[in-house]
């Protein structure tokens, strides 16, 4: 009955568009080949770029039917995002397997690494209405951004280009989810400015699943005239049941967490016709409570603060020889926890790279290192090389090698409890990868096609000695191997004299763990072996848009599911509404642990911009 409800729903809001008037003007798919990826030193085309890399532009995530970050990465085949519940409370962040401190997230280039667990990675992520792409490079990118990039980063650029204007957001749906936003964009004379607060609540999908989730973004560029200084501060907040997020429902514990991150930074930028040097300052900081039964917190608390202070300079130089970049990067943090201590953390990375355009610029060549000194895990080295080849304008061919490495968090190394066991005798994690791939770029068609290794060791994951053990204790595997292949496709194509969209991705990975039961690891072993993405944008009106997605996954424990999600956005001058229906043909899954994913649900929203 519910998933007839559902379709009603969306079919009968399909129909309602051949009424629909006051058709605003359509908004064009951005072209890759206009992206600058600016999550390096050395700011290149897309095009031109030696590495697997996926870029979401802005009219993706507007076409995504994604109300959240979390939602929105689950589209791209090969990131694996294992949400527990709705609203972004909580997911762990993979690209191309691994474990789930193994991917780096940043934002406008700023690291969001945290020394207490990789479990609040995506605590950092950004409202989706200050989003204007994001940069998704897979593969070994430690020489680039230093440890924590074992197998990726993801680089979250923010909009600069603002006008004068305020939009207001409410969503109503099922749970009792009730959202709303406010955005407001300020263009004055020395200086532009753009905020965002929010708020999500919801009774919950199941037992203990209600949350309370608080955001708010400001990024102001002062000094236009003269020297221009950015200023990023964010601020996100929340508070949330979390049943069965680490324990079994058989342990009967009635967990509970309260998160909150935040971060300001401070950029200018020195620019010459051969020299461009980037210096930033920056504070972020995440604090965790965690209650294993909510109604008594004097049972089992876990308080964490962690504060990380960091300076930064990151520069390019042109001469005949190609281009060159470097950069230095100091940060200290220190940590605060019941659990875990008191602990502190000096790091100091330089990196250094070169590109090299042969062939009349067909070829082109980039070494590069980051050499990296921890204050507890000494001095480590991450060389790489970057090739990549033109075989026709639109066509390119491309390799390259890498080491990466990522040292144990706090958690890892100290924590106690939940049945989870932290290890002080952790060696840190290495691996060497390799990847070769061909990309074709042409405004209507977009293809890149890649396959990868990955050779591990010293790989952590929370393991135990037999089935009938209830607590993990964090362990390095002696030696894993990962290897793969990966395709993406876009087409963009024109009906009615409008724009539309088809969106495909696939992904396949094999992880090998020597000497390794599965039924005795609680993390690394759950990955997606298999992953089908697909999108379809279309308008049949320049008003109406609607957007099916589509996902299908694998995991290597033998669990499979089908995905089906879709969104209707109408356009009415300066209304804007929407319906947006999640896992419409209500699939039983687990993305993570033991927390099952939401059933059918669907949310209503009205955007009004103010003139």
């Amino acid at each position: 009955m519910k998933k007839s409800i559902l379709l009603f729903i969306v079919l009968a809001f399909s129909v309602f568009q051949s009424s629909a008037q006051n058709e605003q003007p359509e908004i064009k798919t951005d072209s890759l080949s206009e992206v600058i990826v600016t999550s390096t030193r050395i700011d290149l085309p897309f095009k031109e770029n030696s590495r697997t890399i996926n870029i979401i532009t802005a009219t993706d995530i507007k076409n995504s039917s994604a109300t959240n970050m979390a939602d929105l990465l689950q589209q791209v085949a090969g990131v694996d995002i294992r949400r527990r519940g709705t609203g972004g409370s909580q997911a762990d962040l993979f690209i191309r397997g691994g474990g789930f401190d193994q991917t780096l997230l940043l934002i406008d280039g700023i690291k969001m690494d945290d020394a207490q667990t990789g479990h609040h990675t995506m605590n950092a992520a950004l409202p989706l209405e200050v989003i204007e792409r994001i940069e998704i490079i897979k593969g070994p990118a430690a020489r680039v951004f230093g440890q924590n990039a074992f197998t990726g980063a993801i680089n979250i650029v923010t909009k600069s280009n603002v006008n004068n204007a305020v939009s207001a957001n409410v969503e109503a749906g099922s749970f009792g989810q009730l959202n709303g936003s406010v955005t407001v964009g300020s263009k004055l004379e020395n200086s532009t400015h753009i905020f965002h607060a929010g708020k999500m609540t919801s009774d919950g999908y199941r037992n203990n699943t209600d949350y309370e989730n608080s955001n708010y973004f400001l990024k102001s560029v002062f000094n236009k005239k003269a020297q221009p200084i950015e200023m990023i501060a964010t601020f996100f907040e929340k508070n949330f049941g979390a049943e069965n997020f680490y324990t079994p429902s058989s342990w009967g514990f009635n967990e509970y967490e309260e998160t909150q991150n935040s971060l300001i930074a401070f950029t200018t930028t020195f620019k010459s016709e051969r020299l461009k040097i980037q210096p930033r300052v920056y504070w972020k900081r995440n604090q965790d409570m965690f209650l294993l039964q909510r109604d008594d917190p004097n049972f089992f608390r876990n308080f964490h603060i962690s504060n990380k202070i960091g300076a930064e300079a990151n520069a390019s130089y042109k001469s005949e020889l190609g281009e060159t970049g470097f950069g230095v990067d100091l940060s200290k943090t220190y940590l605060k926890s019941n659990n875990l201590g008191q602990r502190n953390r000096f790091m100091a990375t330089v990196f250094l790279e070169h590109r090299f355009e042969l062939a009349d610029n067909r070829l082109d060549i980039t070494p590069g290192v980051a050499m990296t000194y921890f204050s507890d895990f000494k001095f480590n080295a991450f060389p790489g090389l970057d090739i990549g080849f033109d075989i026709t304008n639109n066509l390119k061919a491309y390799g390259n090698v890498g080491y990466t490495y990522r040292i144990p968090t706090y958690t890892d190394l100290y924590y106690n409890g939940g049945g989870s066991i932290g290890n002080p005798d952790l060696e840190p994690e290495d691996a060497l990868a390799q990847e070769l791939g061909l990309k074709y770029i042409t405004p209507k068609f977009s293809v890149t096609l890649a396959a990868f290794n990955r050779d591990a060791k010293n790989l952590i994951d929370y393991v135990r000695q037999n089935t009938t053990e209830e607590s993990f204790t964090a362990t390095n595997i002696a030696e894993v191997n990962t290897k793969g292949f990966e395709f993406d496709a876009s087409y963009n194509f024109k009906l009615n004299n409008i724009s539309q969209t088809l969106a495909i991705g696939y992904s396949f990975l094999e992880d090998d763990i020597l000497d390794q039961n599965p039924e005795l690891s609680r993390y690394s072993l759950n990955t997606l072996k298999h992953h089908f993405t697909t999108r379809l944008s279309t308008k049949l009106f320049k008003n109406i848009s609607q957007n099916i997605v589509y996902k299908y996954a694998e995991r290597t424990i033998g669990q499979t599911y089908n995905v089906w999600d879709a969104s209707i956005v109408m356009a009415l001058k300066q209304v804007e509404l929407s319906i947006t229906a999640s896992n419409i043909f209500d699939a039983d899954y687990i993305e993570s642990g033991f927390t099952p994913m939401p059933p059918s649900n669907v949310l209503f929203g009205m955007r009004y911009k103010f003139k």
